[in-house]
């Protein structure tokens, strides 16, 4: 499972870094999920190997432009480059209503159907590989965190489970071995009750804006990273506050408080500087997060990339 970041900019870009966007790649094939695509999305995917036709679902957090505005151009040229499978958009209503106005507007016909889930119902949406739950947040609008685990981990059989069951070998141990509940003697047999996991399920939060990280309690639960804003430092945390932001302190206090093992920071006001020796500048969200977070932490950067391996240790992706 991997991450790629597109855009980490906050409200509008700034000559090194996009507004909102983020990849997470599955851990097997092509199969991809879009996170937020604000204006310039599909530029920034134009320069990653990353294809539309492989998208399976586009999760809008909010609808603030710096998160959305990138949706109907990237619909548009996904059809012109040959998409035909339908695209699932988990998204709040009013990007429905919005996309379908703009397409009405400028006359864009899809060669491909869309289903739309709404985010404000907190669905939990199932993919072959991925299942997605929803999380609200705190921010000016209805605003929402999605947690992505993957499915289909690897598992042997409880062999000694199975013969004390008196379950016979052959295709109901199939059956069980590939995720599928069975029915024997009568009784419903679950296949996680007979399964040994060598590994926990990957799971990644990514949260839209939110001024109140306390939120993610439950949806940290067993997540071995978390993607969130620190638009401002505690400098500016009346300003935070105004607008419905976090700052890095702030996120650094509760990714300790639930021993999260990885956390990813991004959505950087255009206040602060690339260059580490300018004042104020990004360098700063680090240090103050630092101060109050033991675990490992990042500040993303337009396509820096992350893999999650099977065991659980995430880390970045040295470009060749």
């Amino acid at each position: 499972m991997n991450l790629l970041f597109l855009g980490t900019s906050a409200g509008v870009p700034t000559k090194s870094r996009n507004v909102t966007g983020i990849a997470l790649r599955e851990s097997k094939g092509k199969g991809w999920y879009l996170i937020d695509c604000g204006e310039g999305t599909q530029h920034q995917v134009l320069r990653t190997k990353l294809s539309f036709n492989s998208l399976k679902a586009i999760l809008i957090t909010h609808v603030h432009g710096d998160h959305c505005y990138g949706l109907p151009g990237i619909l548009a040229s996904a059809g012109m480059n040959g998409r035909k499978d339908p695209l699932t958009i988990v998204a709040p209503a009013g990007i429905k209503a919005w996309l379908e106005a703009t397409c009405e507007a400028t006359q864009l016909g899809l060669p491909f159907a869309l289903e739309f889930i709404a985010s404000d119902d907190l669905p939990s949406v199932e993919f072959a590989n991925m299942a997605i739950s929803t999380f609200k947040l705190s921010h000016r609008v209805a605003c929402y965190a999605y947690a992505l685990t993957e499915k289909n981990v690897d598992a042997a059989l409880d062999i000694e489970k199975l013969t004390q069951k008196g379950i016979p070998r052959g295709p109901l141990w199939g059956q069980l071995k590939q995720g599928f509940d069975v029915e024997f003697a009568g009784e419903l047999l679950k296949s996680a009750d007979y399964l040994i996991f060598k590994n926990k399920p990957r799971k990644v939060v990514i949260a839209g804006d939110n001024d109140r990280p306390e939120l993610l309690i439950d949806a940290c639960a067993g997540a071995q990273v978390l993607v969130h804003e620190a638009t401002y430092t505690q400098e500016m945390a009346q300003k935070a506050i105004e607008v419905g932001h976090s700052y890095a302190k702030l996120v650094g206090d509760f990714a300790e408080s639930v021993a999260l093992p990885n956390l990813v920071l991004t959505h950087f006001s255009p206040r602060y500087q690339f260059n580490p020796q300018a004042s104020p500048s990004i360098e700063d969200i680090r240090k103050e997060a630092q101060s109050a977070y033991s675990g490992s932490l990042y500040l993303a950067r337009d396509f820096l990339e992350f893999t999650l391996d099977k065991s659980g240790h995430f880390s970045e992706v040295v470009s060749e």
